[in-house]
This record gives structure tokens, C-alpha cells and sequence, in this order.
């Protein structure tokens, strides 16, 4: 399953003739809509984020290293791109998802900065939004740059990514059978939390507390399945995408 038209076009490339390959286009929220999965499913592997071809490709609009339209979409069919909500959004909104999806501590400052540009020309490029971005903070990670945090909220936000997470854990969790794996390869530490907490509170009863009656029924549905997983240095050398992500995986009880 993937939202990106690309994706599937490319799947349906290498895979056409395969009887163990199906795909669908859309978000895994819509997993238990799919037929395919109704008789219940023995794994699912979720693979977050953005890809290495949507970063890639200057025209998707996802990097700052490279300059092209400002998108951000994953499914360039459907909702508005980043340079439409940048457009639009006041400099509260913007502050609020550079900060929660970000973690950036300049946030009000970059989302002020916003709005006084496009005030005089809108931000269409990537480029002339990291260029932006650059001149409010500086170069203040060796390493890193400056427009890193924000592109990143930008783009969960524009795709409505955690909230896709939220829907579709649950819904793989009700399709998997006993037995059945759930894996899940996170990049940014938001994601992580959000799988982290999802697998403990169906795997541990929840913390006691003397001034709450005892619950004594709690049930498990998930058994977690050793501790999160990073690239070894090996892997990360060959492929420095790896560097940031962290691989849950749990197991569904009977």
C-alpha cells in the first residue's frame, strides 16, 4: 500500500504476473478497507515516512537540498501542497506544526518570517524556502541543515502522517492472526514514540496506581518481540538514510 502514484506504477512494473503480490494505492489507514486483508493477515511491515525516489526528485518538492516546487505531497492528486498552505495558514498554525511535528526551537521565528515574505511574493520553491529558513536560525547543527526540522513538519503535516499512524496501527493489529507479526521502521523519534507507546499499552497492564481500584483483567493483545532495532555501522556507512531509524516489532497473542 502507498499513496505515492509512482509507487504503485512502479510496483505494478516489477510485480504484474507475481500471484503473491498484490498492491493498492492509498494510506494504510485504509488497510481494513482493502479485500486482500479481510481473511486476516500473518505480518505487516510498515515502512514510514518519505522514500528515497520522492526525495530524490527535485519536482516532489520534499528536499532542500535540491530546488524545485514547493509540494510536499506524497499523492500529488489530492490535497494541498505546502506552498498552498504556507499561503494560507496564519503564523500561529505554522509556529504550532514546525514545533509539534518539528521540534524546532525557532519556530515562531521561522513562521513569522513566513508571513512577512509572502507578503511580498508567495514561497513557491523549495529552494527559496530553505534559503528563508537559513536566514532566520543560521547554521546552528555541524552537519545538519538549517531548513532540516521544519521541511520535515512541513511534510508530516501536509500528509497527515501521525494521524494515518494512529489509524493504521490499529487496524493492523485487528488483521493480524494469532501469531502474526507487526514490524515497524520509524525516522523520526515522533513516529517512534507513537509505535513505542502503541505495543506497550496492548503488551503491559498499565501502571498501578494506590489511589485506583486494581485492575486484574488486563488481557494482552501484542507481546513485544526483543527491543527497538538501529542499523548496524556497516549499513549506516553504505546507506546514511539508515542512520535515523529504529525497527519495533510485536507479536499478536491468541
Amino acid at each position: 500500500m502507498d499513496k505515492d502514484p509512482e509507487a504503485i506504477a512502479d510496483a505494478a512494473k516489477k510485480f504484474t504476473g507475481d500471484v503473491r503480490v498484490a498492491w493498492r494505492r492509498g494510506s494504510f489507514a485504509t488497510l481494513s478497507e482493502w479485500d486482500a486483508v479481510t481473511k486476516g493477515l500473518d505480518g505487516v511491515l510498515f515502512d514510514l515516512g518519505v522514500s528515497s525516489p520522492q526525495l530524490d526528485v527535485a519536482g516532489r518538492g520534499f528536499s532542500f537540498m535540491q530546488d524545485g516546487p514547493l509540494d510536499m505531497r506524497m499523492d500529488p492528486e489530492t490535497g494541498e501542497s505546502a506552498a498552498e498552505w504556507l499561503a494560507r495558514a496564519d503564523e500561529q498554525e505554522i509556529a504550532s506544526v514546525l514545533w509539534q511535528y518539528g521540534e524546532e526551537r525557532m519556530s515562531r521565528r521561522i513562521a513569522r518570517a513566513v508571513v512577512a515574505r509572502r507578503g511580498d511574493e508567495p514561497l513557491m520553491r523549495t529552494g527559496e524556502l530553505a534559503e528563508l529558513i537559513a536566514s532566520v536560525i543560521g547554521r546552528r547543527e555541524p552537519g545538519k541543515h538549517p531548513a532540516t526540522r521544519s521541511f520535515q513538519a512541513i511534510r508530516i503535516h501536509i500528509n497527515g502522517e501521525l494521524d494515518d499512524l494512529t489509524t493504521g496501527l490499529q487496524a493492523a493489529h485487528d488483521a493480524l492472526t494469532p501469531g502474526g507479526r507487526l514490524a515497524v521502521i520509524s525516522f523520526h523519534s515522533l513516529e517512534d514514540r507513537m509505535v513505542k507507546r502503541f505495543i506497550s499499552e496492548r503488551s503491559r497492564p498499565p501502571a498501578g496506581n494506590r489511589r485506583l481500584p486494581q485492575m486484574d483483567d488486563f488481557r494482552p493483545s501484542l507481546i513485544e518481540v526483543g527491543k527497538a532495532r538501529r542499523g548496524e555501522p556497516k549499513e549506516v556507512a553504505d546507506n546514511p538514510r539508515a542512520r535515523s531509524a529504529v525497527l519495533r516489532v510485536a507479536e499478536r497473542c491468541a
